[in-house]
């Protein structure tokens, strides 16, 4: 209750000191209005109106703004951290496509963002230089997604590219994410999916009506922060605060487990002095072709030719061979029991997935330490290509698979011919030369160094591999093969 104490100068021997008004009889929490005299006033309507919080303790704090807009801007600034002010935890370059807009399909379009993840949110921009805007346009110009009831997995029957995973909104939209770099999108998955995890999935739970509390009035604000603040439980106000700052604390906590990662890696023995010291074999996938099969004593290794033999066997007519990926999972057991040595059985029941064994065997050549096509014949493939006249152009090819060392020379025939089958059921599987072309060219042969060049060497990688498999009959069954 309020207790209103006039120090008029006609009381000024009593109130000498306005705060002798505060007796210890009156000294019970509240609000104290005290009118001050203007000494150069003769009038009472100049005299100033102070008002003063009285704490328990009897201490004086500093006046409460009266302004009503003011009181839920510093309500706000303290119950709510500003949106721009929250942390990033991960930003980079990522391949993006939207596939849907609250539920309505849309037409896959790759594209080459910049994401932002940060809080409850991820941020697409165009590029980095976008980011650096000020605030207001940037956020204009970016696409933002709530993260707050989403939903993150692994969606390889999405796309034929490999490494994708999608994010499904509670609005509905959803979005692929993809890189070629295994431990990138790795990092990015697991990032998006602890941030997900770590945001209530209950749209009416108190962090989202804070949030939602920055479009509602200035009444239901004082409201919401006054009355229900009040009957607010402390563990719960301890678990608000732990989400709004775990942020902080998991970063730290990653940047401890990468330091410590650096350290032991700089300790550990190289690969040489294991494979020295007999503690690790050479393996398959991973090493160079000549190496493979000079281990082999053959010309073509033998896990080529199981998974060309798995393929022809059951997969021919398959939709979308070599163009679906099967389960990364799968693929990564497959390619360890290889490495190890161990028999392989591609018959068994846990490779009934033909789209495991092609994955496997695309991520064979893609992982050899030089590609298919030798890195020293991948300028003079691209010449040859460029030829404009079509029996030059054969000619020019046909020679240079003949000069390719053995192993690659006899490899490639194989593979090629095997393409050549499945182009031969195009009707059924549809997988045309082209389609074939587009999945195996970046596979076998690229530059040594792809920087500066990569769009360009990407369309001669396609014509190379479409053109091979068209003309394989006159390249590669030559009299003097």
């Amino acid at each position: 209750m309020e207790k209103r104490i006039n120090c008029g100068a006609r009381t000024s021997t009593n109130c000498d000191n306005p705060l002798e008004a505060l007796t210890p009889a009156h000294q019970a929490p509240g609000a104290v209005q005290m009118r001050i005299k203007n000494a150069n006033s003769h009038h009472d309507r100049l005299s100033q109106t102070k008002s003063m919080i009285l704490t328990d303790a009897g201490k004086v704090t500093e006046p409460i703004s009266r302004h009503r807009r003011n009181h839920s801007q510093h309500v706000l600034k303290d119950v709510i951290p500003p949106l721009e002010h929250q942390m990033v935890e991960k930003e980079g370059y990522l391949q993006k496509a939207k596939i849907a807009d609250g539920g309505k399909k849309l037409r896959k379009n790759w594209s080459t963002s910049w994401i932002v993840l940060s809080g409850p949110k991820i941020e697409f921009y165009k590029d980095a230089k976008q980011q650096a805007l000020p605030s207001m346009k940037a956020r204009h110009k970016a696409e933002c997604v709530d993260l707050r009831g989403a939903h993150i997995e692994w969606a390889k029957e999405k796309s034929s590219r490999k490494s994708v995973f999608q994010i499904t909104t509670a609005s509905g939209n959803e979005f692929l994410l993809q890189s070629d770099i295994d431990f990138i999108i790795l990092d990015w998955f697991h990032a998006i999916k602890n941030a997900i995890d770590r945001l209530p999935k209950n749209p009416s739970c108190q962090s989202l009506e804070l949030f939602n509390l920055q479009r509602s009035s200035s009444t239901e604000l004082l409201s919401h922060c006054h009355g229900d603040r009040k009957e607010q439980k402390p563990e719960n106000r301890k678990s608000f605060m732990f989400r709004l700052h775990h942020s902080a604390s998991d970063t730290s906590d990653k940047n401890r487990v990468k330091s410590r990662l650096k350290k032991f890696i700089s300790r550990r023995p190289s690969l040489k002095t294991l494979q020295e010291k007999g503690l690790i074999k050479d393996q398959t996938f991973g090493s160079h072709l000549h190496t493979v099969c000079e281990r082999e004593h053959s010309t073509v290794p033998w896990f080529v030719k199981q998974c060309i033999e798995a393929v022809e066997k059951r997969g021919l007519d398959v939709d979308g061979i070599y163009r679906v990926s099967g389960n990364l999972a799968t693929i990564q057991k497959l390619k360890f029991i290889v490495n190890q040595e161990e028999k392989l059985n591609l018959d068994d029941s846990q490779w009934e997935d033909i789209h495991v064994v092609t994955g496997a065997l695309k991520m064979f050549f893609r992982e050899l330490s030089e590609p298919l096509f030798p890195y020293s014949f991948f300028e003079r493939f691209v010449e040859a290509i460029k030829k404009q006249d079509h029996t030059a152009k054969i000619e020019a090819i046909k020679s240079l698979v003949k000069d390719l060392p053995p192993p690659n020379h006899d490899t490639m025939k194989i593979l090629f011919g095997h393409l050549t089958k499945i182009v031969a059921r195009a009707s059924k599987n549809l997988m045309s030369a082209q389609s074939l072309g587009i999945v195996f060219g970046p596979t076998l042969l690229r530059a040594e160094n792809e920087l500066g060049n990569m769009a360009i060497h990407m369309v001669y990688q396609n014509q190379i591999a479409e053109f091979m498999l068209n003309e394989y009959d006159k390249i590669f069954n030559s009299k003097e093969d």
